[in-house]
């Protein structure tokens, strides 16, 4: 289906393009790396003896993490794909 001046397909290159730009980012993420904390750096409650060999390195509990993943991360706000949303703008 064509959409106004764009070419057939381009409309889904861009939604395939956005998500690989995701998976790449969410790829690039620093893991845990080290030895395990007995306990959480940021509560002090203890991490469990399966979250310690499930994650390599951590140093967060549940709660704390689930926290920290929650935070809205700051992103650039621009598409650099020129979509024609964005050019009106």
């Amino acid at each position: 289906m064509a959409g106004g001046w764009a070419r057939d397909g381009a409309v889904s290159e861009q939604i395939e393009a956005s998500i690989e730009d995701e998976l790449k980012r969410l790829k690039a993420r620093k893991q845990p790396q080290g030895d395990s904390a007995t306990h959480c750096v940021e509560c002090d409650e203890e991490i469990p003896e399966a979250r310690r060999r499930a994650i390599p390195g951590v140093k967060l509990c549940i709660d704390c993490a689930s926290q920290r993943d929650s935070r809205p991360e700051a992103r650039g706000g621009i598409n650099r794909r020129g979509s024609k949303d964005s050019q009106l703008k």
